[in-house]
């Protein structure tokens, strides 16, 4: 059998996300990105099974070869994701994300640091009480590459969910932001973890604001380039190529500047969705745009939800790592239940967000693929192992528990206040 080229693995998991993709909409009628979660992993584990009882089975041996190859890790963090945040950036209201900016900010920064704490101290402890301890540095460690929500997952249930468009935003903002605080955050701990960086206060404050504060910037001017650009032509296939430059050479200028490409592109997403669609497009040119980027998110979604589900493939699927992470899913519910309910208590005088915001924001705070690729960038040990089983335990819970349940949580929530909004006071 020949080397698997690019074209070859892109081809075949096109293949498959369509074709699990069309069973799903034909047979299970689950929600996209939960179906093929749940097609992947199932695939996964009927190979493994298969390996198991025949004889010279290797079934299984060839797909992690395959996945091993790909390498999901780099496949995310340093192409999907920039399309990926880029286009759900660019679905988001400004409007309405400035009456929630507050609350964004907050979730997005204090949020995410206080969900690593709690995370990181609950991992530690739980750790130790079943016999399998973890290092309290590596316990936040995955507190940090859990806390952030996904905006991939996050987006695909708010384009299912009616919900407030204020509050619609605040949820994708803060996903779209978190991420790329939490990889900042993960990058600072998986320093201090291997010893690579001696910890100090300064060192981290200083990697934080560079990568942080410098994606912002480096997003702003690569956004306002484009939307400047596009402004000054009429002509819809430039505008297109041009949109792919903001994404593929901005993000790319980011790696190289060492600042946070998720989050030069979410705010470049945002300039373009918003001035550059309001602005600088003609009405032909919007249509064009706008399909073009919701095609791209399809795509990219079907693909990296399917992977998802094929990873489990990759895991040392040990009982004692599978039963610590069902207990973790508690430990990060808990975290999220706190780093969401204590901001939004101490914001209540500046904004009061209404009845839905605490429990859409708690049970729509779904991790994904972004956990799971920092998992499976953490250097070889049995750590990492115990790590990556927990991580991907966590993920596909809140991908298939929470992803399709949180639909109807909101529609529960608003038919109870439209009743008591019925009954005379």
């Amino acid at each position: 059998m020949h080397e698997l080229s690019p074209f070859d693995a892109a081809s075949i998991l096109i293949v498959l996300a369509a074709a699990l993709g069309y069973l799903n909409y034909r047979i299970l009628r689950l929600p996209s990105t939960v179906g093929l979660t749940v097609m992947g992993t199932l695939a996964s584990l009927l190979l493994v099974a298969y390996d198991h009882f025949v004889p010279g089975g290797t079934l299984a041996a060839s797909l992690g070869g395959f996945l091993a190859d790909l390498d999901f890790s780099r496949t995310l963090m340093d192409g999907m994701l920039s399309f990926l945040l880029f286009a759900g950036a660019m679905h988001v209201s400004w409007s309405h994300m400035r009456e929630g900016a507050l609350p964004i900010l907050v979730f997005s920064t204090v949020g995410v640091l206080l969900s690593t704490a709690i995370v990181g101290g609950g991992f530690f402890a739980l750790s130790q009480a079943v016999g399998i301890p973890v290092p309290l540095t590596w316990c936040l460690v995955f507190g940090a590459l859990i806390s952030p929500t996904d905006p991939v997952s996050v987006m695909a249930v708010m384009k299912r969910a009616a919900m407030p468009e204020t509050l619609q935003a605040t949820v994708a903002g803060e996903s779209l932001f978190n991420d790329g605080i939490g990889v900042v955050v993960f990058t600072i701990l998986i320093a201090l973890a291997t010893g690579s960086e001696p910890f100090t206060w300064s060192f981290a404050l200083a990697h934080f604001v560079r990568e942080a504060l410098g994606g912002g910037v480096l997003g702003l001017g690569i956004g306002w380039i484009g939307y400047r650009a596009m402004k000054s032509i009429d002509e819809y296939n430039i505008e297109a190529m041009i949109s792919l430059a903001v994404v593929m050479g901005g993000y790319s200028l980011a790696m190289a500047l060492h600042v946070s490409g998720p989050v030069a592109m979410a705010v470049a997403g945002l300039i373009i969705g918003n001035a550059g669609v309001a602005h600088a497009m003609s009405d032909t040119t919007r249509d064009y745009i706008i399909k073009f980027w919701a095609l791209i998110d399809e795509i990219l979604n079907a693909v990296l939800f399917l992977l998802i589900g094929l990873e489990v493939i990759a895991l040392d699927l040990q009982p004692g790592y599978i039963f610590v992470g069902m207990a973790a899913i508690a430990v990060v519910l808990i975290a999220r239940v706190i780093s969401v309910g204590a901001p939004l208590i101490a914001m209540k005088r500046a904004i009061d967000m209404g009845p839905l915001a605490f429990p859409t924001l708690v049970w729509g705070g779904l991790r994904g693929g972004i956990s799971i690729a920092l998992a499976l960038s953490l250097p070889a040990s049995a750590i990492r192992s115990e790590l990556l089983a927990v991580t991907y335990v966590v993920v596909i819970f809140a991908v298939v528990a929470q992803g399709s349940t949180i639909g109807k949580l909101i529609q529960s929530i608003q038919s109870r206040e439209a009743a008591k909004a019925r009954v005379p006071s």
